[in-house]
């Protein structure tokens, strides 16, 4: 039921947990693979490095060193749909678009997809508050589906679906999230949160019983898991990736 599920998603206090809720989920549906891709750094035409998205996937580690890795997803005309609408998308919309108008990079982003079977599904665009954040996912029906079959199901259970995976992102994005390289430690966390509550060096020195050098080296080991060049940009990051002023689990 719609409602147990949405009710296992409030209650995860990860995002792993509310990953594989919407997994499995979906898989009673028919889509058995499901790649979710959330950024608080879109800047123009670009959605920032991927490093410092939100990448969640059930596909298998071969599709996501091609599609992610290889950056075949730049060019995935589903993705782009995502990144300009907001809402839901049949797959047959592919085929509405001319020949003649797609890129070479989008006609191998095609082919791939096509070679490792994710041809039938759904994309959804999650709705945003800002012109630099911006999410989607890719519905992938499973093997020997077609798109005509996905429309039915669509057709059926659509509204439910939709509301199912807004509820998961929502979720997801007020989970803390980072990369084992780029996580932050409970020193660089504390003295990130004591700069965003406007303390001084000397005042985090003082505060922590540690000298204003040992405060300053926190903060530059902070910026650097962080990939930023200021502190300020630290704590803006660290805030966007909710690791600091968190309740502990």
């Amino acid at each position: 039921m719609t409602l147990n599920f949405l009710e296992q998603i409030s209650e995860a206090d990860t995002i792993e947990d509310v990953w594989v809720a919407l997994c499995d989920k979906m898989s009673e549906y028919g889509f058995d693979r499901l790649l979710y891709v959330y950024t608080r750094f879109k800047s123009g035409s670009s959605l920032g490095d991927p490093k410092d998205s939100i990448v969640l996937s059930s596909h298998s580690s071969e599709y996501i060193d091609g599609y992610i890795n290889e950056s075949h997803y730049i060019n995935g005309p589903m993705l782009r749909w995502s990144v300009e609408n907001v809402g839901a998308c049949s797959w047959s919309w592919i085929h509405t678009i001319p020949d003649e108008t797609l890129t070479i990079g989008e006609r191998k982003a095609m082919e791939f997809n096509k070679e490792m079977g994710v041809i039938a599904g759904y994309t959804i665009g999650f709705k945003t508050d800002s012109v630099r954040n911006r999410g989607g996912i890719g519905l992938t029906a499973k093997p020997g589906v077609t798109q005509s079959e996905v429309d039915a199901i669509w057709e059926k259970h659509g509204r439910e679906i939709l509301v199912m995976n807004n509820m998961a992102h929502l979720k997801i994005i007020s989970l803390p999230y980072t990369s084992s390289r780029r996580a932050l430690t409970a020193r660089q966390r504390e003295v990130l949160e004591w700069v965003g509550e406007g303390k001084t060096m000397q005042d985090i020195a003082t505060i922590m019983g540690l000298t204003t050098a040992t405060v300053e080296k926190h903060l530059r080991l902070a910026r650097e898991a962080l990939d930023v060049d200021t502190t300020a940009q630290a704590v803006l990051k660290a805030s966007f990736q909710n690791q600091i002023f968190i309740l502990d689990s």
